[in-house]
């Protein structure tokens, strides 16, 4: 049903493209800039889209989302909401991530009925995370220089 879940998404987001009127992959989304991910997730319990910076090189890390919070007033002004930010914390893995982020409670990606909903939460954030990121990446990008 995951599987199904994310398939039907992608298929919901095929009309959409980037400013150049290319096509993205939404729910594979590529910054383009090495461990940097914007994440869309579901479960039994919540949905979440978030801005993952997983560098293993934590001074690196830090470097990066310093970099995002500079652009924090910028990347709320965008996404109109502020998100959750969080600096070096552990993932499921127990890797060091640090993310920008937000969750929807309560909500089940195998119950049917809660489907479009959770595509409802994530489809404009996807959406204006692609927006804020278009202006945003040229920074990013001579980070990896």
């Amino acid at each position: 049903m995951r599987t199904e879940f994310w398939t039907r998404f992608g298929q919901m987001m095929k009309p959409f493209t980037n400013s150049e009127g290319q096509k993205v992959n939404w729910v594979n989304y590529k910054t383009g800039i090495k461990n940097v991910f914007f994440k869309m997730d579901a479960n039994k319990q919540k949905c979440s889209i978030g801005i993952y910076v997983t560098h293993r090189d934590l001074d690196l890390q830090e470097v990066y989302f310093q970099q995002f919070i500079d652009l924090k007033d910028f990347l709320h002004s965008v996404l109109e909401e502020e998100w959750t930010w969080e600096f070096k914390s552990k993932d499921r893995n127990n890797k060091t991530v640090s993310r920008i982020y937000i969750e929807l409670e309560g909500v089940n990606l195998f119950r049917q009925d809660d489907q479009p909903t959770i595509y409802e939460f994530l489809k404009p954030r996807i959406l204006k995370l692609n927006e804020f990121w278009e202006d945003a990446k040229e920074p990013f990008k001579a980070l990896e220089d």
